[in-house]
């Protein structure tokens, strides 16, 4: 039986028994999960959940066997993500590691980092944290000043990095730094290193957001040495590695369902005899299908081996969009009629304020759109 339909890019029968699967298993592991805590979606993290979703096969699903990866498809692998993610299920311990830091080994140090590290990654015991941002450097990447030096056997690595989620529990860091001289060309030198997050020299501050939690972090790097099979592909090359991992950030259901649970809740709230209630919430759900059969879409160029750059930041920017909006809905539908400590009022708290961070993760909006520009030939 076919995985998936060519045509419409939707999952056949053998990954939606999947997905029964992965709804049975949730709905025993988030039993009593409360809806504001659903409301982390896959940012929330719970290393024994990492765990178990290893045991069950779903990390490193695409992956080889020699890896420790399971062969399984694509379109398989986007069914977990969707069903693990709209039910608010705490996936984000090993998130970063399973949806780009793995493939990234696997392609470009096959023989050396990838046997060594990716095993643990898909029995759900190692996570990693993505070390691109650092202070004054804005969203241009190309402006970094992170820098390693040759030293003896390996690499002397100094900087600083920023907005480095899951920095305080990663087991690794996968670090773009400066390995060249600067030249005219802004990307020249760019490469990316491995870094054992418990070397001498690294050491990791929490950034507290607007909600409290301590998901970010400041990341500083002095006289870190790592040895030479620490370096990623060929000194270099890191810049274009880099953007074939940030087409990995971009292109999951995570960039269209971090607010689901709000509107969860604005549909078990919603009032049929309200005309407005049902025209609003119904654009909204067909906002949701729409991007969905686009996020499928990215899904299957994958599937395929094709290159899903451009179709998948489309996806990140339309799909931020949305989950900002959903909030603001909500507060015009039903801020007047929520009752205080309700579910309603506590996730709607929750979601207006982690909503503001959902543009600037994984890109923020102004680089994507030039980015949409540059491959559609607008510029």
């Amino acid at each position: 039986m076919s995985i998936v339909d060519i045509e419409t890019c939707e999952p056949g029968a053998s990954a939606e028994a999947l997905r029964m699967e992965v709804r049975e298993f949730l709905a025993e592991e988030l039993k009593g999960v409360s809806p504001v805590k659903r409301a982390e979606s896959w940012t929330g993290a719970d290393v024994g959940f990492s765990r178990r979703m290893g045991e069950r096969g779903w990390i490193g699903m695409t992956w080889p066997k020699k890896y420790g990866g399971h062969e399984r498809s694509a379109l398989e692998r986007y069914v977990v993500l969707e069903e693990m993610v709209a039910a608010g299920a705490p996936v984000g311990a090993h998130w970063i590691a399973d949806r780009q830091s793995g493939p990234l080994l696997m392609r470009y140090a096959p023989d050396t980092l990838a046997p060594k590290i990716l095993p643990g990654i898909a029995r759900g015991e190692t996570y990693f944290c993505i070390g691109m941002s650092e202070p004054n450097a804005g969203s241009d990447l190309a402006s970094i000043r992170a820098n390693a030096k040759p030293d003896g056997d390996g690499w002397r690595i100094n900087g600083n990095k920023v907005w480095t989620t899951g920095a305080h529990r990663a087991h690794y860091m996968i670090a773009i730094v400066r390995a060249g001289e600067r030249t005219d060309n802004r990307h020249a030198g760019m490469s990316q290193f491995l870094i054992d997050m418990t070397s001498p020299g690294v050491t990791v501050r929490p950034i507290r957001n607007m909600l409290g939690e301590e998901e970010f972090n400041e990341v500083f790097l002095e006289d870190v040495w790592v040895p030479n099979d620490c370096l990623i592909g060929n000194p270099g090359d890191g810049w274009a590695q880099v953007t074939a991992e940030l087409a990995l950030e971009r292109s999951g259901p995570e960039r269209y369902l971090s607010s689901t649970q709000l509107l969860v809740e604005m549909l078990t709230q919603a009032d049929a005899s309200d005309a407005r209630h049902a025209v609003e919430l119904g654009r909204l759900v067909a906002s949701y299908a729409t991007l969905r059969q686009m996020s499928l879409g990215v899904a299957g160029m994958l599937q395929r081996g094709e290159n899903p750059a451009l179709a998948a930041t489309i996806v990140k920017d339309l799909g931020a969009t949305v989950e900002q909006h959903i909030p603001v809905l909500a507060q015009d539908l039903f801020a007047a009629h929520a009752l205080q400590g309700s579910d309603l009022s506590k996730v709607m708290a929750y979601v207006s304020q982690a909503a503001p961070s959902f543009s600037l993760r994984g890109g923020t909006r102004e680089i994507l759109r030039g980015i949409i520009a540059r491959g559609v030939g607008l510029r």
